[in-house]
Formats: C-alpha cells, structure tokens, sequence
C-alpha cells in the first residue's frame, strides 16, 4: 500500500497561532496573531534537477517547484493543469551585453510580474473552495501592479469577490483602468492615502471580530499563494542561462518584498547564488536596515516614478527577519535580531533615486537600445551600483540577471519624456484608456472601510 504523504506545515512569523496546511494558509491569507505564514522548512532541490530544467515549458518549472510545497493536499496532475493554464506567455531573457541579461516578466495579461503570482493563487483558491464548498472575500491593497494583476486573475470567479484598495494619487491612470474598469465581481476603491495606509486598513480588517461573519483573505503577498509562484522564474532564468553549476548574481527592483522572498526562497531550495541585488527606490529602510542593523521604517512613504514600490515597510520583511532567525512583528518591531552577518552576505542593498532612475533609462535606451520602464530601471541601476562597487564580480564571465517587472507602456508620460518614443501598447493594454471606470471614493479611515464591507457584504 502506498504511504501516504505527511503534507508540509506552515508556522506563523509571529510565532503565536497553530500551524496550518498550505490550503488552511491560503485561504486565511494572514494568520491570527497578524503574522506572514511560511513553511516549517524548505524543500530542497537536488543540482542536477535543476540543471534539467534547460529548455522546459516554464509551466512544467512551475509544477516541479510548487508540488514540493504542495505534496499530500492536491494530485501532482491537478497542479500540472493548473500551472499549464496561468502560464500561457513567454518570459523573455532579453541580452543587454556579455552574460548580463534582463528577464522580463511584463508578457502576462495585466503587463506586469504579478501576474505570475497572482493568476496561481486565484487557480489555487479556486480549486479549494471547490473542494470546500466556499467561498471567499479577497480584500489587497495595492501600490500599483497588484491590484491589476489581482483583479484580472479572480475577475469572473464565481465565488471570490474581492475589494481593492489603491492610493488614488500614486498610481498611473493604466495601472487604475486595469482595476477600475473590470466590474463584475471586482470592487476598487480609491483612496487619498498611502500605500502603507491603505495595506493598514486591511490588516485591521483581518484584525477585526466585528467582521467575522465575512469570509476574508488577501491576495497581497502577504499571502503565501502570492510568494511561492514566485521563486519559479529564478529558477527559470538560471536553468536557461547558466551551466555548469555557476553562481549567478541577481538584481531585484522591491517594493513590498515579495519579489525578493521568492528569489530568497528559491536560494535555500538549491538555486546556486553569488548574490541578490535588493534595488529599492527613494524608500530606503531597507538599505538603511541592512547597513545597521537597525530598522527604521519610512512614514510616510515617499512618492517615487516607481510607484509599486512606494513602500515605507515591507510586509515581507519580518518574512525575510524570519529566513535568517529572527523575528519581526506586523508592526516593524524587531522582537529577536536575525543572522545580519549571513544576511549581508547574500544580499547587497541599494536606494536609487529618480534622477537615477531616470538617467537609467535614458541609458540603456542609448546604449543598448533596451526599453526599461521606473521599477526595472531600479533593479539594473542597482545592478551597476553593485559592480561598481565590487568590480571582482564584473567579469565577461559572470551571469547578472536583472529582473524587469512591468511594461513600460503602463509609464507612457516619464517613458516619452526620457526617451523621445511612445511604447507600444501590448495587446492587454489595448482600448483599456477608453473604457468606463467603476470606482468608490471613501475616507482614509478605519471606520469608511469598516462601513462600506459591512454595507456592501452584509450578514445573511
């Protein structure tokens, strides 16, 4: 008789709720005592696995690195069909000079990296609740690209509705269409806030027993639906590019560090890497943090052209905290200090400016003829600060990956404005500047959020 497979379990950051499975994690979203779960340990994958992945379909990546996580709570060939229909777009590996490559994860059909995540969360959530008989009210704050990527993943699911809210003044008018403008069982709402503001707003929610008779979760990367889709493209990129069992230095543009987590993640399950390059903009309490081992968040965070990336604390920090033996709480209050020796050992940490950003982009569009947009003119910047710095690893020879994770016609403004030219509309931004908006405007204040769940989802 074949044995059955002990599922993996998931422990909270805060070190204070029970442990779940992977469904029980996905569906809460948060975990009760308001900390990020994460798995009790982390599946490795053998060198020759991943070396074998050379030349693979990008969703059979995907289903070799997630089942790891998901063994014992869904057949492997339910998973295969689920990552074969979320990853149906290329993911170019687009070469600026010698081995220094840019990844571009904007194929997708909101434009923009979450896509990878959020498409296999929503496909995941789905299948649960099947299985349950459920169903779900997602509630995301965004800064940008989540909302969109969110929206378009669960838009038509016909048992998730989910609320999404975004600082109405930070985000361009393209990222807003792709929230605003889908109806259905996707409600926006527009705030005249922060992003860190509107991402406290739902955490109070989840916080909040007046609102236990609402069935929530999140889909920010918070989650950990959103964080484990993405460690699959570093695996991706290096199967690609490398040989031999290289170490390849990755640059990461991070806002909220979710990005970030998964390249982490994927670096303890095996990945050969020399280092991570965290490129942050203006909102420097990271850098600031791994520089002195103090943390310090930014408030308010501060308005940069990198507008996903608009975050004065990172959720996925007391993630990152947790990785390296420490502990970090919902607030940003360091309760045990991590491994800071081993962190900056594994990771460079970098703040780029706008001025920076723009010089970027102007750059690599004369140099190379390489279109960046704000967010991964952040990570290439990052990318040649680092050099820089250490020219030992600026070697023809040494792999550079830098990861670009957003169209650049979601930026037309500071794109035509740096360059000279207008970027080509892909087709999922094609006709959406047209189309009609269904947005609601309320207060940047607990209570308006409180009032409008209640009076759009009430008790049955």
């Amino acid at each position: 008789m074949k044995e059955m497979i002990k599922p993996l379990l998931y422990y909270s950051t805060n070190l204070h709720a029970e442990k779940v499975v992977f469904r029980q994690a996905l569906l809460k979203g948060q975990a009760p005592d308001l900390g990020l779960y994460m798995p009790e340990h982390i599946p490795v994958i053998p060198s020759n696995e991943i070396l074998a992945y050379a030349g693979k379909p990008y969703y059979k990546i995907a289903w070799d690195v997630t089942r790891r996580f998901l063994e014992g709570e869904m057949p492997e060939q339910d998973l295969l069909e689920i990552t074969r229909d979320c990853y149906d777009f290329e993911v170019p590996l687009e070469k600026v000079m010698g081995r220094k490559y840019i990844m571009r994860l904007d194929r997708g059909p909101t434009a923009s990296f979450k896509d990878f995540a959020a498409r296999m969360m929503g496909r995941l959530m789905q299948y649960s609740l099947k299985q349950e008989h459920n169903r779900l009210l997602i509630l995301t704050a965004t800064s940008g690209d989540t909302g969109s990527a969110v929206s378009n993943a669960f838009f038509g699911l016909d048992n998730i509705d989910v609320v999404v809210l975004f600082p109405e003044n930070e985000v361009t008018a393209r990222q807003r269409k792709q929230m605003t403008t889908l109806g259905n069982n996707i409600r926006s709402l527009a705030l005249d806030a922060k992003f860190d503001e509107c991402q406290s707003l739902v955490k109070k929610a989840f916080a909040d027993p007046g609102l236990d008779h609402l069935p929530l979760s999140s889909a920010n990367s918070i989650n950990i639906g959103r964080l484990l889709p993405q460690i699959v493209y570093y695996f991706y990129a290096y199967a690609q590019l490398a040989s031999d069992g290289e170490k390849a230095i990755y640059s990461i543009p991070s806002g909220n560090f979710g990005d970030m987590m998964g390249g982490v993640m994927a670096m303890k399950m095996g990945l050969p890497v020399k280092k991570f390059v965290i490129a942050t903009n203006g909102n420097d309490e990271f850098p600031r943090y791994l520089y002195s081992g103090i943390y310090q968040k930014v408030v308010p965070s501060r308005n940069c052209i990198s507008s996903a990336m608009n975050v004065g604390h990172p959720s996925n920090l007391a993630r990152l905290v947790a990785l390296y033996g420490g502990v970090m709480d919902e607030t940003g209050v360091m309760v045990r200090d991590a491994d800071m020796e081993q962190m900056r050992e594994d990771l460079f940490a970098i703040s780029v400016d706008d001025d920076e950003t723009r010089r970027t982009i102007a750059d690599a569009w004369k140099d190379h003829q390489i279109l960046l947009e704000p967010h991964g003119a952040v990570g290439w910047a990052g990318l040649k600060n680092y050099l820089n710095q250490f020219p030992e690893d600026d070697t023809p020879g040494q792999l550079c990956i830098s990861l670009e994770t957003a169209h650049p016609a979601k930026f037309p403004e500071e794109i035509r404005k740096i360059t000279g030219i207008d970027p080509e509309l892909p087709a999922s931004l094609q006709g959406i500047d047209t189309l009609p908006e269904h947005v609601v405007r309320i207060g940047n204040d607990y209570s308006s959020f409180r009032t409008y769940l209640h009076t759009g989802f009430p008790k049955t």
